[in-house]
C-alpha cells in the first residue's frame, strides 16, 4: 500500500466524523470567498465612483460616515478650482430613490455643460440640454428594467421627467441609474446649495497626489479621495467591511483548527497500536508525523474545494436579488481562491499540530501496550 492509499484510509476509516470535520471548515471557507467577492466587487464599484466622468479623483466631506451622507457647500467647488494644478471641476450631488421595482436606483446630479464635456457612452437619445431641469438620461439596464426610451415620461422621487437619452458604461451602478441637472436632483434630494462631491481634472503633467494634498490642507472640510484606500476618510463602512473580513478568517481558522483537531486527535488515540507496529517496523517520527500532517492537508484541501463551489454559488444566489444586482458586480479575482487556500491550510496545520506531537512521543512500546 503506498503512502498516498494509507493516508488515505486513514482520514476515512470514520468517514461521519470526518464528513462533519469537512463540513465546518467548508463553511468557513464558504463565508471567506463569499464576502471576498463581495467586498472586492464593492472596491471596484467604488473605484469607478472615484473616477466618474474620467475625472482624476473627487473631494468629499471629511469624516461623513458615508458617501451618500457627504455634504459640502457649493462655495467649495470655487475654492478646490483656485487651487494651483487644477484644470477644472464639476460638483455633483447623489441621491438614492426607488424607481419600479429597484429601492437603490443611483440618481446623480451634474450640470449639463458638465456632462457634455465628459459624456457617457450614448445608445440612443442625446444629452441633456442647459436650461432643461426635467431631462434625464438612463443606464441601458435601468431603462430596459422600467421599460422607457428616449422621449418617455418618467417619474423619480415623485419629479416629472422625460428621458432623452440612454448610455452603457459597463459599471453596474451606473447602467442601473441615472444622470439629470445637479439643480433639479439638489431638490429632490432636498439639499439645496449643498453637493455631494467636486470632480476634480488637474493640468496635464500635474502630480495628482500633490493637488490633492493641496486642496485638503487650503479647504478644512475636504477629503481628497485619490484611490481605493483614501475611502476610508469618507465612508466607515469601508473599514467595517474590512475588520468583518478579516474577523471572518480568523474565526474560521480558529473554529475549523479546533474541528481538525477533533478528528485527528481521535484519530491518533483510536490507532495508537497501529502506529507502535509503524514505528516497530521501522517508521521514523518524522515519516509518523508526515502522515498526521498529510492526513490533516487532505481534510482541509475537500473541505477547501467544496467551500469554494458553495461560496461562489452563494455570491451568485446573491446576485439574483434585483437591488443587489443593481448596485454590484461580483469580482472574482484570484486572490480571493489564494486566500481561501490559505486559510485551509493554516487550519490543516494548527490542527494537526498536537496530534502529530502526540504521535510521534510516542515510543513503540508505549504504543504496542495500549488498550
Amino acid at each position: 500500500m503506498s503512502f498516498l492509499s494509507l493516508v488515505a484510509k486513514n482520514l476515512f476509516r470514520q468517514p461521519v466524523r470526518a464528513f462533519l470535520a469537512c463540513l465546518g471548515i467548508a463553511v468557513g471557507i464558504t463565508t471567506v470567498v463569499a464576502l471576498g467577492v463581495i467586498v472586492e466587487g464593492f472596491k471596484n464599484s467604488s473605484g469607478a465612483i472615484m473616477t466618474m466622468g474620467e475625472a482624476d479623483f473627487f473631494v468629499a466631506q471629511n469624516g461623513a460616515s458615508d458617501l451618500s451622507f457627504s455634504t459640502l457647500p457649493e462655495s467649495t467647488e470655487s475654492e478646490i478650482a483656485a487651487q494651483p494644478g487644477v484644470e477644472r471641476t464639476a460638483p455633483a450631488i447623489f441621491h438614492i430613490t426607488r424607481a419600479g421595482a429597484n429601492p437603490f436606483f443611483f440618481l446623480l446630479g451634474l450640470k449639463p455643460s458638465d456632462i457634455s464635456m465628459s459624456p457617457p457612452p450614448l445608445v440612443a437619445g442625446r444629452l441633456i440640454a442647459e436650461g432643461a431641469p426635467d431631462e434625464v438620461l438612463l443606464g441601458d439596464e435601468a431603462a430596459a428594467q422600467l421599460g422607457v426610451a428616449p422621449g418617455d415620461p418618467l417619474k423619480l422621487a415623485d419629479h416629472s421627467f422625460q428621458v432623452v437619452g440612454v448610455y452603457h458604461t459597463g459599471e453596474k451602478f451606473e447602467d442601473n441609474g441615472g444622470k439629470a441637472s445637479l439643480t433639479t436632483v439638489q431638490e429632490i434630494a432636498a439639499k439645496p446649495g449643498s453637493l455631494s462631491v467636486v470632480y476634480v481634472y488637474v493640468v496635464p503633467g500635474t502630480d495628482v497626489g500633490k493637488v490633492a494634498d493641496a486642496i485638503e490642507k487650503a479647504v478644512p472640510l475636504a477629503a481628497s479621495i485619490v484611490d481605493i484606500d483614501d475611502y476610508d476618510k469618507v465612508d466607515q463602512g469601508f473599514r467595517i467591511i474590512e475588520a468583518l473580513n478579516a474577523a471572518i478568517i480568523v474565526i474560521a481558522v480558529g473554529v475549523g483548527a479546533i474541528g481538525v483537531m477533533n478528528t485527528m486527535v481521535m484519530s491518533v488515540y483510536e490507532r495508537t497500536r497501529e502506529i507502535g507496529v509503524l514505528r516497530a517496523v521501522g517508521w521514523s517520527g518524522f515519516r509518523v508525523l508526515r502522515m498526521i500532517v498529510t492526513e490533516s492537508l487532505l481534510l482541509c484541501l475537500v473541505a477547501a474545494i467544496a467551500g469554494t463551489a458553495l461560496g461562489v454559488a452563494a455570491v451568485e444566489g446573491v446576485m439574483r436579488i434585483p437591488a443587489v444586482k443593481s448596485l454590484l458586480e461580483p469580482e472574482y479575482s484570484t486572490d480571493i481562491f489564494v486566500r481561501a487556500l490559505g486559510v485551509a491550510v493554516v487550519v490543516a496545520l494548527v490542527g494537526a499540530a498536537y496530534p502529530a506531537y502526540r504521535a510521534i512521543r510516542l515510543t513503540p512500546m508505549e504504543a504496542l501496550r495500549y488498550e
